[in-house]
């Protein structure tokens, strides 16, 4: 089954300001990571005080590190196009930015407001690979996630030059990358339900959705036309091996260590001082 895309990727624009599918699907998809992480504060017992300003602030740094995951990765074309480097609505977010600067902002954001940190990031894991998939609604649109070329009777192909695909690859049938990427955030997010309920140590979830997600990844960037780093493997293919090692440390180390604290079951909640 060969599906062709020949739909505009902008939806409307106004002004000069283009609004695209792709935004649409952003926007959704962080919707619904900020309501589901909400439900997962109350289900933990966590302190919801400050959730506003911590969701805040890893949405922020989140959005910062896809950017400058992508310009860093394409820094010729940033460098000899600086003007580009805040066209947001074109597209240009990589996912691995997002996790390491909304990580890192989640780090910030529970010692300011001395929320537990564990407890945070495992409650942030589902609602985060479940956004991981509705985006890829937008790239499926926007073209900026192709395939390589494919003679599989599955396939995508682009018609419409505006989508960000290779002029060489429109018309052509290409591997549906998008479709392949989404089944696996869906298929974590399933692992992840079911995990979450069992007596594991704070920390483990989301040890282990970066563990799954980073081997996933290896694996679909087969399909993949991305820069080859070298022994022959992909650039997201290296920084999968090191997110499959830091994950699996991770969760080998919070399983097995001597003490490893409270499991993962909802905790009583803070109430603020009077």
């Amino acid at each position: 089954m060969q599906i062709e895309i020949g739909l505009d990727p902008v939806i409307f624009e106004i002004g000069g300001l283009e609004f695209r599918w792709y935004s649409l699907a952003i926007l959704v998809a962080i919707w619904i990571a900020v309501l589901f992480t909400q439900r997962e504060f109350k289900r933990k017992g966590l302190d919801e005080t400050n959730y506003g300003n911590i969701a805040i602030v890893a949405i922020a740094s989140g959005i910062f590190g896809a950017r400058m995951f992508h310009i860093l990765d394409r820094g010729g074309y940033y460098l000899d196009n600086p003007g580009q480097i805040l066209n947001f609505q074109s597209g240009g977010l990589a996912i691995y930015g997002a996790v390491v600067g909304g990580f890192l902002g989640v780090v910030l954001a529970t010692r300011i407001w001395r929320v537990p940190f564990l407890s945070t990031i495992d409650a942030i894991a589902p609602g985060l690979v479940l956004a991981q998939g509705i985006g890829r609604f937008g790239c499926i649109v926007n073209g900026d996630a192709w395939g390589a070329q494919t003679d599989s009777p599955f396939a995508f192909i682009y018609t419409n030059p505006d989508s960000f695909i290779p002029n060489r690859l429109l018309n052509v049938p290409t591997h549906p990358y998008p479709i392949y990427d989404m089944l696996m955030n869906f298929t974590i997010f399933g692992v992840l339900m079911w995990v979450r309920t069992k007596p594991l140590p704070n920390g483990a979830l989301f040890a282990l959705f970066i563990t799954l997600y980073a081997s996933g990844r290896f694996f679909i960037s087969n399909v993949r036309e991305e820069r080859v780093w070298f022994w022959g493997l992909q650039e997201a293919q290296v920084i999968s091996i090191v997110g499959v090692l830091l994950g699996g440390l991770a969760l080998a180390w919070l399983l097995t260590r001597r003490g490893s604290g409270t499991p993962n079951e909802p905790q009583m909640r803070m109430e603020p001082a009077t």
